[in-house]
């Protein structure tokens, strides 16, 4: 019972978003071949009719719909397929052992154990890697027949198993990713345009996870992630670190939120622009949408005054909007659009007939 509710509370946790997991993988031994001979009343010449042993199961990885965490990999580790059947007389091989597939989200990366060795990027629904070979069954003493051994006495034994240790990491599919400081506004912002319900609260660190959201725009859906802030030093660990910028990655373009109430809107920009350039991973060489939030909580005197220091700090004229209000959000959404269409034109990806991107490279 206590291990019930402790298990029932760890899925309600903030831990129920896992991204990264540790697994040991075994793949099946080979069965092993028969030696056996033929041996029936009435009929005079007998011989060998041992059958080969069956080869075993694959551990496979696929990418399948419908998951966005890694959680199934935190209370199980260990993933083992079955072994292949023995060889039979009578000719009869073995049973060939199952595969164990493993189930992860689509833009799973699979590491070797060193963390380095990248094996697969699962970023297609369906994709399949074997990550081990189950071993070839042996061959049973009927495969060693020959002219000049007409009984042979041996046969082979099933190939060993391989076994090794992976790293599964999960960087979200998303087109579209929000970044900024703790309470600028992202979770705010995502509720708005989208069906995502994430935390929203007045203290920093209310999203502790990513979120991901479908956001529609004259016509056209793409997905948004909202990250958790980044704060002076998460590079080195400050905070919530940095290791969720991971899934902004595979995106095509930042949204960076600035809120409008912070004493001077540029340094406020300077600080999360250096933690993306500190994190490396091709992020300082995204395309950036700068946007200032909350701007119904500013005076025209202000709101002026901060756009000119954001513009100064971005060197691009941001965007002024209000998540809360809605007012400017329509104008976001067809500028991240415009850039979205754009990208997945030069990538050579089909866009919706008689939609004609409205930004191109």
């Amino acid at each position: 019972m206590r291990f019930a509710l402790w298990a029932a509370n760890a899925y309600l946790s903030p831990m129920k978003f896992l991204d990264e997991a540790k697994v040991y993988i075994l793949s099946g031994a080979g069965g092993n071949g028969c030696v056996a001979f033929r041996r029936e009343k009435f009929i005079e010449f007998g011989g060998p009719n041992g059958g080969d042993g069956g080869r075993g199961g694959d551990v496979i990885a696929e990418a399948v719909n419908g998951l966005n965490t890694l959680i199934d990999y935190r209370f199980q580790q260990h993933f083992k397929a079955t072994r292949g059947g023995n060889g039979m007389g009578k000719d009869r091989h073995g049973a060939n052992g199952d595969d164990k597939i493993l189930k992860v989200p689509v833009g799973t990366q699979i590491y070797d154990e060193d963390g380095v060795t990248l094996l697969a990027d699962l970023t297609e629904l369906g994709q399949q890697v074997t990550l081990a070979k189950g071993g070839n069954g042996g061959f049973g003493n009927a495969r060693f027949k020959s002219a000049t051994n007409r009984a042979p006495r041996n046969a082979n034994p099933g190939q060993p198993p391989e076994e090794r240790t992976i790293r599964l990491r999960l960087k979200l599919i998303a087109d579209a990713g929000i970044v900024g400081l703790p309470n600028a506004g992202k979770s705010t912002f995502l509720a708005a345009v989208s069906a995502a319900r994430p935390k929203i609260a007045d203290y920093p660190f209310t999203t502790l996870h990513p979120q991901l959201g479908v956001v529609s725009s004259d016509g056209r859906e793409f997905v948004i992630a909202d990250l958790p802030g980044l704060i002076e030093g998460a590079h080195e660990g400050t905070g919530l670190g940095d290791r969720f910028l991971g899934h902004v990655e595979r995106c095509r373009v930042l949204l960076h939120l600035v809120d409008g109430t912070t004493e001077h809107a540029g340094e406020t920009y300077k600080t999360v622009r250096a933690e993306l350039d500190a994190y490396e991973h091709g992020l300082g060489e995204k395309v950036e949408i700068v946007a200032l939030n909350k701007a119904d909580a500013l005076t025209p005197e202000q709101r002026k005054q901060q756009v000119a220091r954001l513009k100064r700090a971005a060197k691009q004229t941001p965007l002024v909007l209000s998540a809360a209000t809605g007012d400017g959000v329509p104008e976001v959404l067809r500028a991240l659009r415009g850039i979205i269409d754009g990208e997945r034109v030069a990538s050579g990806e089909a866009v919706e007939a008689g939609q004609e991107p409205a930004w191109h490279p």
